[in-house]
């Protein structure tokens, strides 16, 4: 009982928890769904396969932007607690910076190397062909979704997680609107097939982020200042951000890079595999959606302690979400299994074989959920003081010792065809982490107040 108690936390805490962590939840979700629903749409004009192979890179492009965001989050957060206003601009400054930096970046490696980039990871001429005219148009997204990055996590360490949920939902809709519309070609405009899917993609993310300027400049939120404020960080300001930003931003190349070395260990099982694992993938961005939403809390609520000097209270909190993400995980994993019959028939598949392999896929991805559940939320608080190097051994290490390694020799070597199959043996990977995760987590080590580091 006294183990039980010491991962139960006071009515208030959790109050606080979910005033946070819901809204961030449902935030991600709808980032998520934008991607669910060019799924949904190009699964009636049977190209699930062209625009999940496309969207490998804005995969690196959201996990390398979200890394500059959440690096400079870590300072930005315990600034905020620390009641620091000036370096919280110039955390918010340099972040833009580091967002189009990184969007630039992914934008000209699109459009200089996509079709080779395509050819890596499936080797289907019309797959590529299609993906080609997908990516041509969607890469002019990315820059905006670095951006979105950096306002999203801003808003989460000032504990204003709504604003960016409504502007998600903003930016949402467009997207169904225009994805429809150019997707089928209504109301008089040509009919664009799966291009049409990239420019509602596009529309929606330009539209989030002129959004975000301009509610952000006309109530004054606290985070912005004048171009002096937000962009006078001197060397010693950005070494020491960086210091820790870096290691994020390796560890979230290399992990996602990794995962789509997945989809290439994958390719080889062919695209009615592609199909059903892609169908699986994106019903699963649903729950991971949830699952980020609770991280971002973690890294908020005791980015916050730490920021303010109490290490034991950032610890005592650390330990409330450990529990959390125990029931959380466990009511994941049920809800997930439990109703994948129904999550994949909302999509139009007509193969009676890609049905039955997604929906296997859906139910070892519920384990996989689970599992990632509980150790993004214990990897948030490692992240909340600044232990970014060992994560990056804990989260991309192990991707590459342990998941990547699976993979191709389930493929290769012992030629398993089943899709599903496979990616249960992967999953080895996440057991191995959430045991050493929790090994690093007792130690405490991690309770760091990192704004000591940076003076005005």
């Amino acid at each position: 009982m006294d183990i039980i108690r010491h991962y139960m936390g006071p009515k208030s805490f959790y109050k606080r928890a979910c005033y946070i962590a819901i809204p961030l939840g449902l935030q991600q979700l709808v980032t998520s769904c934008m991607g669910i629903i060019d799924s949904l749409m190009v699964s009636w004009i049977g190209q699930v396969t062209a625009v999940g192979t496309a969207v490998q890179i804005e995969t690196l492009c959201t996990s390398v932007s979200w890394a500059c965001a959440a690096g400079v989050g870590i300072y930005s957060v315990q600034f905020f607690g620390a009641k620091d206003m000036l370096n919280l601009k110039r955390s918010f400054g340099l972040s833009l910076v580091l967002a189009i930096i990184s969007g630039m970046f992914w934008f000209l490696l699109a459009a200089i190397f996509g079709k080779w980039i395509l050819g890596f990871y499936i080797q289907d001429a019309m797959v590529i062909e299609n993906g080609l005219l997908y990516l041509r148009i969607a890469m002019f997204s990315y820059v905006f979704l670095a951006i979105e990055f950096a306002f999203n996590i801003v808003y989460r360490n000032i504990n204003k997680p709504r604003i960016p949920l409504i502007i998600g939902i903003m930016a949402m809709i467009i997207n169904v609107i225009s994805n429809y519309i150019f997707i089928f070609g209504l109301f008089g405009m040509p009919k664009m097939g799966i291009q049409g899917a990239a420019l509602g993609t596009c529309l929606a993310h330009m539209s989030a982020v002129s959004i975000h300027f301009i509610y952000a400049y006309r109530t004054h939120q606290i985070f912005l200042g004048s171009l002096s404020e937000m962009f006078s960080f001197d060397i010693r300001f950005v070494k020491n951000i960086m210091r820790k930003t870096q290691a994020i931003i390796i560890n979230e190349l290399f992990f996602g890079f990794g995962s789509t070395l997945f989809i290439k260990a994958f390719g080889v099982l062919g695209t009615s595999s592609m199909d059903a694992y892609y169908v699986g993938a994106k019903i699963s961005d649903i729950f991971y959606a949830l699952a980020n939403g609770f991280s971002n809390a973690v890294a908020a609520i005791v980015g916050m302690s730490l920021g303010a000097g109490n290490e034991n209270k950032a610890k005592e909190e650390g330990n409330y979400f450990i529990g959390m993400a125990v029931c959380l995980s466990t009511v994941a994993m049920a809800l997930i299994f439990a109703g994948s019959h129904f999550l994949v028939s909302i999509f139009h598949l007509t193969n009676s074989q890609v049905i039955e392999e997604a929906v296997l896929i859906v139910k070892v991805f519920s384990l996989r959920i689970a599992l990632r559940f509980f150790i993004v939320i214990v990897f948030s608080s490692l992240r909340a003081g600044g232990d970014s190097k060992i994560l990056t051994l804990l989260d991309s290490g192990l991707m590459w010792g342990v998941g990547i390694p699976l993979a191709f020799i389930c493929v290769h070597l012992f030629q398993i065809q089943s899709i599903a199959l496979v990616f249960l043996i992967c999953q080895l990977e996440q057991v191995v982490r959430v045991i050493f995760g929790m090994r690093r987590y007792r130690t405490g080590v991690w309770a760091v107040n990192l704004t000591t580091s940076i003076s005005n």
